[in-house]
């Protein structure tokens, strides 16, 4: 009997170790067995990435628009969905798991089911030239963005339900487009009422509302130069400056009509990241090597860092 006694109690404390420390029993992100980088197939050319409640990340392909998963905790994956053959850029993954992804140079952007790789929508957002760089989702919509086009485009999604047809929204007000890109990173404000777009050509960081009317951020002096993927959370807004390969961390007000660059974060692992998404402490990366002349064996990566 005080065998059994003793053997259960060394079970009891091995499964209270597991929890305390993020063992099987109550895996985190912050645990030191989550890899920092995670291989991606050779020639994919990452961008997008969107991380949902559990421990695994979607990456899109430039290169040919196949989605990617990854298990975060073991940094292994597969295609999940093959692509179309044009770019699949932008990307986020909703309570359904149904993950909207921008189109790039394709002038669409499509939906896809992420339990089964399945295409549940395709819409056609320009029919000229544009790129359709990225997109965030409201309580009520999906937005994305044009970096050619000076246009945001609506994916109403009332009920969730996704729409029949698409609502293009001029934009109008500080936001001037100039040669290069433009409009590309989008999230929402901190009370939900608007949008935030960095500019990537001048380092703006604007403001936006319902009928596409944009204001400047005030950021004190500062600018977001190479300004690309954003992530809100609370009040902290991490912005992507991919060529200097830098997270810029910034704080903003309810509304986003001002804020601050508190901090700025490089690290040896980036190679040129795009965007960014969380999971637990973390904060995970594409590296999409624009410095790289793309070949079909070059090699790429997702990189994590600690969230600051």
């Amino acid at each position: 009997m005080l065998r059994t006694i003793r053997l259960l109690c060394a079970i009891v404390t091995t499964l209270g170790l597991a929890v305390a420390t993020g063992g099987p029993a109550g895996a985190t992100s912050s645990d030191r067995r989550y890899p920092e980088s995670i291989s991606l197939p050779n020639g994919f050319r990452p961008e997008g990435i969107a991380i949902g409640s559990g421990p695994f990340a979607y990456l899109g392909s430039l290169a040919n628009g196949s989605i990617y998963r990854a298990d975060l905790r073991t940094g292994l994956g597969s295609i999940l969905s093959e692509g179309p053959g044009t770019p699949s850029v932008g990307m986020k993954l909703d309570e359904r798991g149904r993950l909207f992804v921008a189109g790039g140079t394709a002038g669409d952007a499509r939906v896809i089911d992420t339990r089964t790789g399945r295409v549940l929508a395709s819409y056609r957002l320009s029919t000229t030239p544009a790129f359709v760089n990225d997109v965030v989702l409201t309580r009520d919509a999906a937005w994305f963005t044009d970096s050619t086009n000076p246009v945001l485009y609506k994916l109403s999604l009332r009920g969730g339900r996704l729409p029949a047809d698409v609502v293009r929204v001029p934009l109008t007000g500080d936001l001037v487009y100039g040669t290069g890109i433009n409009a590309n990173g989008i999230a929402a404000t901190p009370d939900g009422r608007g949008l935030i777009i960095v500019q990537s050509n001048t380092g703006g960081l604007f403001r936006v509302d319902g009928s596409g009317v944009t204001s400047r951020i005030d950021l004190q002096g500062e600018a977001l130069p190479q300004g690309d993927g954003l992530l809100l959370r609370g009040r902290t807004l991490y912005a992507v400056q991919n060529r200097i390969n830098t997270v810029a961390v910034l704080r903003l007000n309810a509304s986003g009509t001002e804020g601050r660059v508190v901090q700025r974060v490089t690290s040896a692992l980036f190679d040129v990241p795009t965007t960014v998404a969380s999971f637990g402490s973390r904060l995970y990366l594409p590296n999409a090597r624009f410095t790289t002349p793309p070949a079909p064996d070059t090699t790429y990566n997702a990189v994590s860092i600690p969230r600051p």
